[in-house]
């Protein structure tokens, strides 16, 4: 290659890069200024978008934080409906147990050509004889007509699941008393078992009359108490139930210092968490437990109410593991008591009515099985044997009582 040519080649590839260097200061200088005069202005995009993040972030940390507890919820609620499908099940099993049995003598019945008959009881027949104002009409047609002289119905007919008293005026012809007379006689009717189903008719016929006075109100919500415990009927103990707690609710709305309508109210809404959901029943508990302390404010000599906070307090200290979750779930606290505690308040209604009911003396012996104390378990026991049996509660106690002491003489 000539000596000029080299020259012009070195002399082009000069002028090229400087050029090419040139070019690179003056865009390094128009971005460099472009980047100075936007600074602000991104920086501030970036704030909101971090504030925008953080919010998104403080929702979705929230809303995760409510599935997650939902979530929780449904599963401690199919562990309890597992854990009762399970008690139901043993139940089952044992009903079946005892019935196998007689299942010959049944057969061997039937082959001898018997109808299958069921003995209506007898007060479903006393509730025949009185106008009532059952669900429908032609319920009430169908178990009159399929009743038989002597009390039968045959196995497919309606039966009294279908019919109970309503809230209204038993009886054709009311005798007119004065609210004094006849909250004496509602009271004198009660503390006979045979006639509390009188003392509830009674205060029904006056309760368009009386239904604004408190101290008739509470009576009536207790005496729906009454016929949740007298009903066998699994439809007619919830009615029972249902209504006694609306009018419980009612009587300590009208009347928030009046210790009995705490009490009423107290006892009615634990009959209605008996046919509830896991998630209602405590809350029926959480009810119980308030307007029961109320109660004890209000009347402190009252040993009812002693025995019925002993019998929480002693439920409470057995409630399973998931109850518990269940309760902290849903409220935040979880429910704790002590068997002692239970002890303290059974023996506080003893010591208010010496010999108050053989429930509260079966109870008094659980808990000092509970606590290894057998000899005080036994004394309480047989103290429970003297008490006469009057009521269906007494008939059940009496039985627990010899269960317990079938079980200290091991």
């Amino acid at each position: 290659m000539p000596h000029s040519t080299k020259k012009e080649l070195i002399l082009g590839v000069m002028v090229g890069t400087a050029g090419i260097s040139l070019l690179a200061l003056w865009y390094h200088r128009i971005r460099k200024t472009r980047i100075t005069m936007n600074l602000p202005k991104f920086l501030s995009l970036g704030k909101k978008f971090n504030s925008l993040t953080l919010q998104d972030e403080t929702h979705s940390e929230q809303g995760a934080s409510s599935v997650f507890q939902r979530r929780q919820l449904q599963i401690l609620e199919k562990l309890n409906e597992l854990l009762t499908s399970m008690e139901e099940l043993k139940e089952e099993i044992k009903f079946l147990k005892e019935t196998i049995p007689k299942l010959e003598e049944y057969l061997q019945d039937e082959l001898g050509g018997k109808g299958t008959v069921h003995k209506i009881s007898p007060q479903h027949r006393a509730r025949k004889k009185r106008p009532t104002t059952a669900p429908s009409a032609a319920t009430n047609n169908s178990s009159e007509e399929a009743e038989s002289e002597g009390g039968y119905v045959t196995a497919n007919t309606d039966t009294e699941e279908q019919s109970f008293p309503a809230a209204k005026a038993f009886n054709t012809h009311i005798e007119e008393l004065k609210l004094d007379v006849l909250l004496q006689k509602v009271d004198r009717l009660r503390l006979n078992e045979a006639t509390k189903v009188e003392s509830f008719e009674l205060l029904c016929d006056h309760k368009e009359k009386f239904s604004e006075e408190i101290e008739f109100l509470w009576r009536l919500t207790r005496a729906y108490g009454d016929m949740y415990k007298l009903s066998t009927n699994t439809q007619e103990k919830k009615h029972y139930a249902n209504i006694g707690k609306t009018l419980g609710e009612r009587a300590i709305t009208r009347a928030p210092m009046n210790g009995h309508c705490h009490l009423w109210y107290a006892i009615l809404c634990g009959y209605v968490a008996e046919f509830e959901g896991l998630q209602n029943k405590i809350n029926c508990g959480y009810l119980f437990k308030e307007h029961l302390e109320k109660a004890i404010q209000l009347l402190p000599e009252e040993p009812l109410l002693y025995y019925l906070k002993g019998r929480y307090c002693y439920n409470v200290s057995k409630l399973s593991w998931i109850e518990k979750k269940m309760a902290s779930t849903l409220f935040g606290e979880i429910p704790s008591s002590t068997v002692h505690e239970a002890l303290h308040n059974f023996l506080k209604a003893e010591e208010l009515q010496p010999g108050y009911s053989v429930s509260n003396y079966m109870f008094v012996a659980k808990c000092y099985v509970d606590l290894e104390e057998s000899q005080d378990a036994w004394k309480f026991c047989n103290l429970a044997l003297l008490l006469p049996i009057v009521t269906k509660e007494d008939k059940e106690s009496h039985k627990e009582v010899k269960k317990i002491i079938c079980s200290l003489k091991r």
